[in-house]
């Protein structure tokens, strides 16, 4: 059964208009580098790559028919999101909580900035679920659904070999990549950043897999529900 959305996706993908628009965010996340200091301090600067990235969005939906179903937001995947984004988004939580929690402090890295973070300030019954739950559905709509799905589109072109197309790896690399680089994730998370690539490989590569965007919202909602709880019962009173 997860064969069939990828090959219905890629029947579709010539069809597609304005894959290259979620090459704006890219190059707007990799413009941020290029700022000097001052400017990368500044909030609105921070966010550019991701407003940027629903306007791109927003665009894209309005040139293409069901743009939810490309996204991977069929209504009939929500029972495949929660059979697999449950059981992922409980490992990778468990594995990053100990990551965070004995790695990286093993390693001579601080994280008690993480009290300051502006997860930390908010109240406990906010942030779970409800803020981590919306969290998970605007990033996921963004980074898998959106950026990796244009990317996957535009690499299919690329390939003549069948199952290189089936795995995607430069889209989703790249995907992975410029969501662990978002400036507002650098900034907020500092070195403890870096997790998020392996997390946008595992998410990228079950998208490409099965075209089920419900998936990746499951596990990224669970994860962090789990880490967060984890680390704010190990630094926070």
């Amino acid at each position: 059964m997860a064969t069939e959305p990828g090959l219905h996706a890629h029947s579709t993908q010539a069809e597609e208009r304005g894959a290259a628009l979620a090459l704006l965010p890219i190059a707007a996340t990799l413009d941020y580098y290029a700022l000097p200091n001052a400017l990368q301090t500044q909030p609105l600067v921070q966010f550019a790559p991701q407003i940027l990235a629903y306007l791109a969005l927003a665009l894209w939906a309005s040139l293409n028919r069901s743009p939810k179903v490309r996204l991977g937001l069929g209504l009939d995947g929500l029972r495949q999101g929660l059979c697999w984004g449950l059981p992922t988004g409980l490992v990778l939580g468990l594995l990053n909580s100990f990551i965070i929690l004995r790695v990286v402090p093993g390693l001579g890295f601080d994280i008690s900035f993480l009290k300051s973070t502006p997860h930390a300030q908010l109240p406990l019954w906010v942030m779970v679920p409800w803020f981590i739950v919306a969290i998970a559905w605007f990033v996921e709509v963004n980074f898998r659904g959106f950026l990796l799905g244009r990317l996957v589109t535009i690499e299919s072109h690329l390939w003549r070999q069948e199952s290189i197309r089936g795995l995607s790896p430069l889209a989703v690399l790249v995907s992975a990549m410029t969501f662990a680089f978002d400036p507002f994730m650098v900034n907020t998370f500092q070195h403890l950043h870096w997790i998020a690539v392996w997390d946008g490989l595992v998410w990228g590569a079950m998208w490409v897999r099965t075209r089920n965007l419900f998936i990746t919202i499951i596990a990224h909602a669970v994860e962090v529900i789990v880490m967060y709880c984890a680390v704010r019962a190990a630094l926070l009173p």
